[in-house]
């Protein structure tokens, strides 16, 4: 797993801070947008909404690159990063995208992901483990799989997807926020610290919620996408790739990043609703089947 957590984590501090910012605003103005209906309260939502999913989705490449410690490889230097460009150039060709940036990032761990706001300027990178650990039929069908991903529009339907999640989370989370403030707190004024507090945590927890439905369709592009690299580079290679990954004994990425890659950790009851990825032993069932 590796990308959508660190799209979530970015989008919600996106949202926390605007919700900060409107607050000052609020307080310094005298101006409360509960006492404009729920209507007005809702376009609110949909602007902030869809304004910190849209920003997560711009920073995503470049966030992902500073995380991961991408090194782009402009220009390459061996024969093995020749090899790596022209692969990614076929693959883009074939899928009928705009050629990626190609990078490469130190781990041990056999891991690959692709990010980036639009088909045709995005990212692909691959974990120098994986270059070391894999056959090249092996390395290409990982990165058909990646230009599936970008090919399928996946980072764009999410950031719609999390931008509808976000309206919802920012509309109730407010709605609970006054309720709370005047029934529990008494508070007339509207828009005190009782309000701004409950509305927080509302907000926090509604993301969580939220989040569950994210992974729920990171699991179900990635099986799109797992049918896609075997398009590309053949359904043997695809799986003999994904069970190869089963036997990385490298380091995991970091938690905030799990959700960029195709290689995914395991996880066992209710963590399985915040899994981005199936199991592994199920994504290699689907492409046998």
């Amino acid at each position: 797993m590796k990308r959508i957590f660190l799209f979530v984590l970015t989008n919600l501090a996106v949202l926390a801070l605007l919700s900060v910012v409107l607050f000052v605003v609020e307080s310094v103005f005298g101006v409360h947008l509960m006492r404009g209906g729920t209507g007005g309260l809702l376009v609110f939502a949909a602007i902030f909404g869809f304004g910190g999913s849209l920003i997560s989705l711009a920073l995503s490449k470049w966030t992902a690159k500073r995380m991961m410690g991408v090194r782009v490889v402009d220009s390459p230097q061996s024969e093995l990063e020749r090899w790596l460009v022209g692969a990614v150039k076929r693959l883009a060709e074939q899928a009928r995208i705009g050629m990626p940036e190609v990078g490469i990032f130190d781990s041990e761990e056999m891991n690959a992901f692709a990010t980036g706001a639009r088909r045709n300027a995005a990212l692909v990178a691959v974990s120098s483990g994986l270059l070391r650990s894999m056959s090249r039929t092996q390395v290409e069908a990982v990165l058909g799989h990646e230009i599936t991903h970008v090919a399928n529009g996946d980072m764009v339907t999410l950031a719609l997807l999390q931008g509808v999640l976000n309206t919802f989370v920012i509309f109730l989370a407010r709605i609970i926020g006054g309720i709370v403030d005047r029934a529990i707190l008494r508070n007339d004024r509207q828009g005190g610290i009782g309000f701004f507090l409950t509305t927080m945590v509302a907000q926090f927890v509604l993301g969580i919620v939220a989040s569950v439905i994210v992974c729920w369709y990171s699991r179900r592009r990635e099986f799109r996408a797992d049918r896609g690299g075997a398009d590309l580079t053949g359904a043997g290679n695809m799986i003999d790739a994904l069970q190869m990954l089963k036997r990385s004994q490298g380091e995991p990425m970091p938690q905030q990043l799990q959700a960029f890659g195709i290689n995914t950790g395991r996880s066992d009851g209710i963590m399985r609703l915040f899994m981005t990825h199936p199991p592994l032993d199920e994504r290699i069932a689907a492409l046998k089947a």
